[in-house]
């Protein structure tokens, strides 16, 4: 089984009115990075490269900031195929 470690680049997201209105953390696909063959070196590769871009990120707004302006990116792991958005579903408020 190949393990895909997928770059991308986060956004914010409304989610609906309830309780005053809540957001949730969302995604675009912009590359597939790596193949690895474990789950365990994929999450490695994933955990290397959000340490790099942590580091490259240190003084643009959060994701939650009005001043965000979407150039913040995060690394991820899927098995055989990465969707080109995350979350592949929207979120249900419960």
């Amino acid at each position: 089984m190949a393990y895909l470690v997928a770059l991308y680049r986060v956004d914010r997201a409304y989610g609906g009115p309830e309780e005053g209105s809540w957001y949730y953390d969302c995604g675009e696909l912009e590359r597939i990075v790596r193949a690895c063959p474990s789950e365990a070196s994929a999450n490695a590769v994933a955990n290397r490269l959000d340490r790099l871009l942590d580091r490259l990120q240190a003084r643009r707004p959060d994701v939650s900031s009005v001043l965000y302006d979407g150039s913040r990116f995060s690394a991820r792991v899927y098995a055989h195929r990465a969707p080109p958005f995350f979350p592949e579903q929207r979120p249900v408020y419960e």
